[in-house]
């Protein structure tokens, strides 16, 4: 990197890498790919059309190929975590108790991307990418999560048809959801919104109290293998595969009374 001429404007376009070697280092593709994809103009750079040679910022600049911000900023990470029972969704509990953040490596520090609640198990995102967690958590995108509910009883036709259909909750009716009867008292549930406790108060308020509740999918992220306080480092194609999820809003995503979940 040359210096300015003295007394010149000050360039910015001389500074930070080249950007096929931020797209190659994402995992796009090597640089090779990465110059086709800016010569074929599908990345932008803060939304701007990507020109070939061009330099950035990775830790600032907003990356997106075909239309779907990119994560690129050196050092991200993301981590799988089947939360365990009692084990809090926090960073830090001033009662003493065990984190989620307690469950995965201490550096780089990560955060947990949305809630489960204490006891609630199954699977959490956690990740120092702090523009994919906001778009993963924003009501406005309400990805869909999927749930394995054990309840009291067993629910009927007219129980499922009004979780489906939406249910009426002190904070106002439920988006319409997908519901279906696994077996006896065990009911698989997909929801986009992330109201407090929802699951739990969805299915008690059409007269079947939850008496477990495992999340077993978060958007396109699924692994029945892990299992309870285990965690792995997402697949690159799983990270490329949430950030498409919320690309574009859900139009009729409901905006929730809380990012504390089920």
């Amino acid at each position: 990197m040359t210096d300015p001429p003295s007394g010149g404007a000050h360039d910015p376009s001389t500074e930070g890498e080249r950007l096929q070697k931020v797209l190659a280092r994402a995992e796009l593709g090597s640089r090779r790919v990465c110059e086709e994809l800016i010569a074929d103009g599908r990345v932008t750079v803060d939304g701007q059309p990507a020109r070939l040679g061009q330099r950035v910022d990775a830790s600032a600049a907003e990356v997106a190929v075909d239309g779907v911000v990119i994560g690129v900023a050196p050092g991200l990470v993301y981590y799988l975590l089947h939360k365990p029972a009692g084990v809090v969704t926090t960073v830090s509990d001033p009662q003493g108790r065990p984190t989620v953040v307690s469950l995965v490596p201490e550096q780089p520090r990560v955060h947990p991307v949305g809630r489960l609640d204490l006891e609630t198990e199954g699977l959490l995102i956690l990740t120092n990418d702090g523009a994919l967690t906001h778009r993963l958590t924003h009501p406005s995108f309400g990805i869909d999560k999927e749930y394995l509910v054990w309840v009291e009883g067993s629910p009927s036709r007219g129980a499922l048809r009004r979780l489906r259909e939406g249910v009426e909750l002190d904070d106002g009716p439920t988006a319409p959801a997908t519901a279906s009867l696994l077996g006896d008292g065990l009911v698989r549930l997909v929801i986009h919104e992330g109201r407090n406790r929802q699951v739990r108060r969805m299915c008690e308020a059409v007269g079947h109290p939850v008496r477990r509740l495992v999340r077993s999918r978060v958007g396109p992220v699924r692994d029945p293998s892990l299992e309870a306080g285990q965690w792995r480092p997402l697949y690159t194609d799983e990270v490329r595969a949430l950030e498409r999820e919320v690309a574009r809003p859900r139009a009729e995503a409901t905006p929730p009374a809380s990012t504390d979940e089920h």
